[in-house]
């Protein structure tokens, strides 16, 4: 159908004639009102923004002297997290004199990187952001 025919037809029914498909060969066109088709497409629209998930960074700290014990129990909360989706900022923050032990420090991060290994990897390695040791840490994804 030609152009004008349809913008007659469209007209005719006190109706749009709205381009659906303008990359299409030929491009397709449908009557309808186009308020309507405008409120069911932003309708669609809020439909989908609810059913996504949104991420969350969580946070986990640290310090430069832990026991062995107690990073596996923040381990295990962050593995819960992971598992969540959400991703995890492990922060250790050096005090006074700590200061001197950053590679204690790393031993620490690199320790609590291995423990959560099952479910998370690391996005970011530990870097120092002012006294702080920060290393984000993302849910696995499998490779297959």
């Amino acid at each position: 159908m030609s152009l004008n025919e349809a913008l007659d037809l469209a007209a005719q029914k006190k109706l749009d004639l709205v381009n659906i498909a303008p990359k299409a060969k030929p491009p397709v066109c449908k009557i309808l009102d186009y308020g309507k088709y405008k409120y069911e497409l932003q309708k669609k629209e809020k439909e989908a923004k609810k059913k996504q998930k949104t991420m969350q960074v969580k946070e986990i700290r640290l310090s430069t002297f832990i026991e062995s014990h107690d990073v596996e129990v923040k381990a295990k909360n962050a593995a819960k997290f992971l598992k969540a989706g959400d991703k995890v900022k492990v922060s250790l923050r050096f005090r006074g004199r700590e200061r001197d032990y950053t590679s204690k420090g790393m031993d620490v991060m690199n320790q609590f990187a291995e423990a959560i290994a099952e479910v998370g990897e690391v996005e970011k390695k530990p870097n120092f952001e002012g006294r702080s040791l920060i290393m984000v840490l993302a849910p696995k994804t499998d490779k297959k």
